[in-house]
């Protein structure tokens, strides 16, 4: 006689098959829950939010070839005028594309001071320290070498035409070779920042490589309460990475031969 094993080993492997998949599911379940809860939290908070591309494997959403940032651009050309903080709006996008990053428009409500992830972290320390009203930061991980990037969100000072050290800038740009601010981008009128969570190639069952270290339910911070400790925090940032770069430089160099 048989002991039954047999006549329900299928039954069996099906259900063990679905326990072993049920966490899983609900832990996708948890992670769209807490991605829609976050976005709706930022665009309560009055950040503006238009749908982005997102990793899919190792290349962007977009599909072009090249894409020079992928799944870190908006997936329109009017992402500026499609910016919205409405509640409804967000909804559909997120349902409708579930793996979409999010950025939000600088320039209108807010800027974005972003500088090195070392240099940020000693800056926020400092800040706190000094009991320095500090908004909003994020956190992005590193990409394309560079060592990570941490994003403070700020009042907006729009583009004044008679203070000359504030400049619109893309993405893409890097304003590091002004001597007086190393290192730092300011996001104002005509550019964008990644709102967490979003993710990055590489990353889609990892943590978030954007994530907020103080979330967006802190009040914007007018941006120059917070300058100088981020420039001077930029600029040792970049004097120790000279001197790492001038003591790699000596160690590597042959010898020269007599």
């Amino acid at each position: 006689m048989g002991d039954g094993i047999g006549r329900y080993r299928g039954t069996e492997s099906k259900l063990a098959h679905w326990l072993r998949r049920r966490p899983k599911r609900a832990a996708a379940a948890d992670d769209e829950n807490r991605r829609e809860t976050l976005l709706l939290a930022t665009a309560a908070a009055g950040l503006p939010l238009a749908p982005a591309a997102y990793p899919v494997g190792y290349r962007c959403s977009c599909e072009r070839v090249g894409c020079p940032t992928p799944a870190r651009h908006p997936v329109s050309f009017a992402w500026q005028t499609q910016s919205t903080t409405d509640r409804a709006q967000i909804q559909r996008w997120a349902d409708a594309e579930p793996a979409a990053n999010f950025i939000t428009a600088t320039g209108m409500v807010h800027d974005v001071l972003d500088v090195p992830l070392e240099a940020g972290r000693a800056a926020l320390r400092r800040l706190l320290s000094e009991d320095v009203e500090v908004g909003p930061v994020a956190e992005a991980a590193e990409s394309a070498g560079d060592g990570g990037r941490m994003l403070f969100f700020t009042a907006t000072r729009g583009t004044p035409e008679d203070e000359d050290e504030w400049w619109p800038c893309e993405l893409d740009c890097h304003p590091e070779t002004m001597d007086e601010h190393p290192g730092l981008r300011w996001h104002c009128r005509g550019s964008y920042v990644l709102v967490p969570p979003a993710r990055l190639l590489g990353d889609e069952d990892a943590q978030p490589a954007v994530a907020w270290v103080r979330g967006p339910e802190h009040a914007l911070p007018d941006p120059l309460n917070l300058l100088e400790a981020l420039t001077d925090a930029c600029a040792r940032h970049a004097a120790v990475q000279a001197e790492e770069e001038r003591r790699s430089d000596e160690e590597s160099a042959w010898p020269l031969s007599r």
